[in-house]
């Protein structure tokens, strides 16, 4: 059994996470140098935990899992619910304090909503592959869906908001929804976006976008952090300027370094050979989840892998648009979407 279970360990994937947890603890090290490393100790503490959790889940038959998602589904809807009476950080209200102890809820209910959506889509099939495309039964799939999507947009979090809205599309799509679907979701998402910039979006949002769009026209406030991390990357060269000696992220130009620019620090200490490594890395991880969900045993499994792919996926694209102000890694991205495309789920 044990040999079985270690047999089927994509072991890629493995080694793709171990390393970029290195490089990540590495980077976290040089980030927190002036804060008494508290950044670094909680991650480590992170790792430590996940780490034990990592080889009970592995051994753990994920058939099992899915039959008690509803209950992990009950469970994060009700602390989703309980977060938006905590205290606001930075506007949000996101997070459970406790002690020295924090965690953000959304971040599992990434995972949990996955497998329900996974058992789900998985019942509506039973009864024949096009039993998705009927109306009942996309409003339930959408249902399950928008009550966590709704409770983290209320945080607000738009961001992990997208992140469930992109997990539901390349489901959907995998499921093998009717086409006119698709095209009317498009159609429906050309004409919301400019409806929703102009009528719904705060204004914090809104400059947001523009100042993604183009930096300059905020150069010293909204814009600031962009050029300093564009400054910092160009700065690391080929080879980098060496652990705890980057200008723009020992000097305190590059904020917030422990988190959203953390892939500047990388580049300018470490240099391009190790931050081209950390994509490429992220790219290898995506490709071995979508190759997880194309050999899957059962439709179940292969929902679940492509869930997680995207996950992955939307990760690195946010994480490197962040940290780059420009999003031109479209090579890879489209490789990995035609991945996507050529799932051929039986």
């Amino acid at each position: 059994m044990k040999r079985k279970i270690l047999k089927n360990i994509e072991w890629g994937i493995l080694i793709c996470t171990l390393l970029l947890v290195i490089i990540g603890l590495v980077a976290l090290t040089s980030a927190t140098k002036n804060s008494n490393y508290e950044e670094l100790k909680k991650q480590i503490l992170w790792v430590a935990v996940s780490i034990p959790v990592m080889i009970v889940i592995i051994f753990i038959d994920y058939e099992f899992i899915a039959k008690i998602s509803p209950i992990l589904y009950g469970i994060i809807i009700v602390l989703l619910i309980a977060v938006l009476f905590t205290e606001p950080i930075n506007g949000a209200t996101s997070w459970f304090d406790i002690g020295s102890f924090s965690f953000q809820p959304a971040e599992f209910a990434k995972i949990i909503s996955i497998l329900m959506l996974a058992v789900v889509i998985t019942k509506i099939q039973r009864k024949g592959k096009d039993e998705i495309s009927k109306i009942s039964k996309i409003s339930l799939v959408l249902l399950t869906f928008a009550v966590p999507t709704i409770l983290i947009i209320k945080q607000p979090d738009y961001g992990t908001a997208l992140a469930f809205i992109m997990a539901l599309v390349f489901m959907l799509f995998v499921a093998g929804i009717k086409k006119r679907y698709i095209i009317t979701s498009i159609i429906l998402v050309v004409i919301a976006v400019p409806l929703l910039y102009f009528f719904v979006l705060p204004e914090h949002a809104k400059t947001r976008i523009d100042v993604y769009l183009n930096p300059e026209l905020d150069p010293r406030g909204a814009g600031y952090n962009i050029i300093q991390s564009k400054l910092a990357i160009g700065a690391g060269e080929l080879f980098g300027m060496g652990l705890f000696k980057g200008n723009q992220t020992q000097l305190g130009f590059l904020y917030p370094k422990t988190t959203d620019f953390i892939f500047s620090l990388i580049a300018e200490e470490m240099g391009f050979i190790v931050s081209a490594g950390v994509i490429i890395l992220y790219v290898v991880l995506v490709t071995k989840a979508v190759y997880v969900a194309k050999t899957a045993k059962d439709d179940l499994g292969s929902y679940i892998a492509v869930g997680i792919a995207r996950s992955i996926f939307l990760s690195y694209v946010r994480k490197y648009r962040n940290d780059n102000g420009t999003l031109t890694n479209y090579r890879n991205s489209f490789t990995i979407c035609k991945l996507w495309r050529k799932l051929n789920i039986k």
